[in-house]
């Protein structure tokens, strides 16, 4: 069952089996260990984390710029955490600051083995960590893996002041004044 720990600090709950994080979560060995961690997934070019013989580790060497093909690793990571799911373990994934790598490849492992859109997706997760917030080209690349796996997208980009956005963004926005 979700549950918030730390969702605007270093980690928070999405699922279960899943946690969300940033680098300095995945580094502290306290928090490892309690939140029963037996799989990290880093998603950044640095796989600099804390070595302990109990956790198995992956490397998602990707910049968060929007040019970068996340996508390429959105089966391995959530057939990853699947099977850890099913291993009855827990997994951590993290990015430097657990706003935009991580959340996406969060999203990608709960719309294809949590049978979720896109749009319940990303408010499960903004619900357990409200600082999420992928950049473009990712956004762009989840709505091609939900057309993919479900042949239609509950989520599209429009245009904004500060290039295309995902409609979701707009609708949090609406009603905002400009400073």
């Amino acid at each position: 069952m979700p549950g918030k720990a730390g969702g605007l600090g270093g980690f928070a709950h999405i699922t279960d089996c899943l946690c969300i994080g940033n680098s300095k979560a995945a580094k502290d060995t306290s928090v490892i260990s309690s939140l029963n961690i037996t799989c990290i997934i880093t998603a950044t070019q640095d796989p600099n984390n804390t070595s302990l013989p109990t956790i198995d580790y992956i490397h998602v060497p990707v910049s968060d710029d929007p040019e970068s093909r996340l996508i390429d690793y959105f089966d391995a990571v959530a057939d990853k955490i699947h099977h850890v799911n099913e291993q009855h373990g827990r997994v951590l994934v993290h990015c430097n600051a657990g706003v935009s790598r991580s959340a996406t490849l969060c999203l990608a492992y709960l719309m294809k083995h949590c049978d979720m859109t896109l749009v319940e997706a990303y408010e499960l997760v903004k619900s357990q960590r409200p600082i999420v917030r992928p950049n473009s080209g990712f956004w762009m690349q989840l709505i091609e893996y939900e057309c993919n796996l479900r042949g239609t997208n509950t989520v599209n980009m429009i245009p904004s002041t500060v290039g295309d956005i995902p409609d979701l963004y707009e609708k949090e926005t609406r009603g905002l004044i400009p400073l």
